[in-house]
């Protein structure tokens, strides 16, 4: 069995995961307090992953991240980057696709913190950034794991934007879920079920792991 398209795909899971959260908590905290009239056109737009077909999405972003197009023109000459068929295309493309996985939770989490929380860190005097790591995020804990782990989950699950973006090009972007597709191709049904076994025995691990966390078995079996 080769194990090179796991590896990679956890590898694009983990990036992929740490990006989100870095861009996901400003978006999450903004759309939670927020009352302008953009707020609705922004969460469509951050949402659009859900409904849309991945193909789709992979399709508008491989003509976007192409050396003919405006912008793979600058990243190329400019950068020297060439993102389709690329490592680096698959974390841009899986950001995005995973990118309502992580505002929603996060969001949803904030929205539901006591306006006196943040009323005490103002007038504590406490800044934006302190607010944020010691009295927001702390606070929504639960919120914060499920769109970790969610994220994660859905980035190591994901296979048409990825083949759009990456096509299946050893050690470079041929992950799990292209390989299955491949094996299945070839009709060597045994290597795909070996795939797909792991891939299902870690998603199971994944979302097991948030659900006794955030119902609090861990803590009760601790104790």
């Amino acid at each position: 069995m080769d194990w090179s398209p796991l590896v990679l795909t956890l590898k694009l899971a983990s990036i992929t995961t740490v990006v989100l959260i870095v861009v996901s908590i400003p978006i999450a905290k903004w759309l939670a307090y927020t009352n302008i009239r953009l707020k609705p056109f922004v969460e469509t737009l951050v949402s659009m992953p859900l409904v849309l077909p991945p193909t789709v999405l992979g399709f508008y972003l491989l003509l976007a991240f192409s050396p003919d197009s405006p912008l793979g023109q600058v990243l190329e000459n400019w950068f020297g980057l060439r993102l389709a068929f690329s490592f680096q295309g698959l974390v841009i493309a899986s950001v995005i696709y995973s990118l309502p996985f992580m505002v929603h939770p996060i969001q949803s989490g904030l929205s539901s913190l006591p306006k006196s929380l943040l009323e005490s860190s103002r007038v504590m005097d406490k800044s934006y950034f302190s607010t944020l790591l010691h009295v927001e995020l702390p606070n929504i804990k639960p919120s914060l794991l499920t769109g970790i782990v969610l994220s994660f989950a859905h980035t190591v699950g994901e296979f048409g934007v990825v083949l759009m973006i990456g096509g299946s090009i050893p050690d470079r972007t041929r992950v799990a879920s292209i390989a299955v597709y491949n094996e299945v191709e070839a009709l060597n049904y045994h290597a795909a079920h070996q795939y797909s076994l792991l891939l299902l025995a870690l998603a199971f691990a994944v979302l097991l792991t948030v659900y006794l966390v955030n119902g609090g078995f861990i803590k009760k079996f601790w104790r």
